[in-house]
């Protein structure tokens, strides 16, 4: 991705809102003020950019909290840039060479697995000089993916608790259905916690606890505990179920842009694009837009999906929204201008952010905005304002 200022020489261009992106911080923060803050800026900052995304929330970070990714390389980049405050490996390693980096980086992670624990005391047992590690211990509530067995907790907790090794052990689990608020699962897995948390004697009264990422931080408030995750709402996206980050006061960070490069007339009963699979049920005017699926916008995106046309009459802007006529192509998009008499080659179009939430654009596709944020390709043009 190419950071730039200068989007009126680009086919297609996303705009990144940095105040936006500290503004849904300063939203999770005020769900619980108490709270310490894991930023999650994992999957190059879901697709917004993991330098640009952490520099520009470094400043809303309190002492003690932290960012999260996903690996090794993800943290190392985020080094490499100067960035300084705590990092969490939130998948923690996976090999004994990705945990000496890790000590020898100063970085958090997270131990989900036997084989993890194991590493960790024989590296602690090699007679190595490092300094004590923050690692928090995953348990398994109910997920199913990472996570240590009610059992495998015992025996970690038991083993580092007081281990000289360690600096401080954080408890965490992550919710399979927090999204969903009629779910029963999201209580069942606190349960189940707190049962094993019982069953390894864990002083609740010191210890600190993270479940909550960005659903529960919105609607699981008995959740909260001492840290949560805050992730896709950074960035505008929603985190529950139907809903559109607008509904929760979240600000759209990214928004994608193309433009109209080509219009024409196409006569009743004529087909446009791939597959002939959009007839013309009258004498159409169709528009070519420079973004397809080479670019991250989603190839299964169905006609209809909603796009904004950005023109120019009587000296003003004039926004109109249309859908798009037949199948996604690799480098363009056939959208519906018969509404859109001022629309002219060249007009901006917008595919999802400000005033169209990508939430909106997921659900057409059958996918969540995290994958729209995440896929946008390298030859799309990155503008930080």
């Amino acid at each position: 991705m190419t950071a730039t200022c200068m989007a009126a020489e680009f086919r297609a261009w996303a705009t990144i809102d940095l105040q936006a992106l500290r503004a849904n911080l300063a939203l999770a923060r005020a769900q619980n003020p108490d709270c310490s803050v894991v930023a999650v800026v994992k999957a190059n900052g879901y697709g917004h950019g993991i330098v640009p995304v952490a520099k520009a929330l470094q400043d809303q970070l309190r002492a003690g909290d932290c960012f999260g990714v996903a690996s090794i390389e993800e943290a190392q980049t985020l080094r490499s840039a100067g960035i300084t405050e705590p990092v969490l490996l939130l998948e923690g390693f996976v090999t004994s060479g990705e945990l000496a980096e890790v000590a020898q980086q100063g970085f958090q992670c997270v131990l989900h697995s036997p084989y993890q624990l194991d590493a960790m005391l024989a590296l602690f047992a090699s007679g190595k000089s490092i300094e004590p590690l923050t690692v928090w211990l995953k348990i398994d509530t109910g997920m199913h993916r990472l996570g240590l067995s009610p059992a495998e907790f015992v025996t970690a907790w038991n083993a580092l608790k007081s281990h000289s090794g360690i600096r401080k052990l954080i408890v965490m689990s992550h919710f399979a259905c927090a999204d969903d608020p009629q779910s029963p699962a999201t209580e069942r897995q606190v349960a189940l916690l707190h049962e094993t948390l019982a069953a390894a004697n864990v002083p609740l009264a010191t210890t600190e606890l993270s479940l909550a990422a960005s659903a529960a931080i919105l609607i699981w408030p008995q959740t909260h505990y001492q840290w949560f995750r805050p992730g896709i709402m950074l960035y505008g996206g929603a985190p529950i179920m139907g809903e559109n980050g607008i509904d929760r006061g979240l600000r759209p960070v990214m928004t994608l842009r193309s433009r109209l490069m080509a219009i024409k007339t196409v006569a009743a009963g004529e087909a446009v694009g791939y597959g002939a699979s959009y007839i013309c049920e009258r004498e159409q005017r169709i528009g070519i837009v420079s973004i397809g699926y080479g670019d991250g916008y989603p190839r299964r995106a169905p006609s209809g999906t909603p796009v904004l046309i950005n023109s120019r009459h009587d000296g003003r802007i004039v926004q109109q929204r249309t859908g798009l006529a037949g199948r996604v192509s690799m480098d363009m998009i056939i959208v519906d201008l018969s509404e859109c008499e001022h629309a002219a080659v060249g007009d901006e179009v917008i595919l999802w952010g400000e005033g169209l939430p990508a939430d909106e654009i997921a659900r057409r596709c059958g996918t969540l905005a995290y994958e729209l944020f995440c896929q946008v390709t390298p030859r799309v043009h990155f503008q930080y304002v």
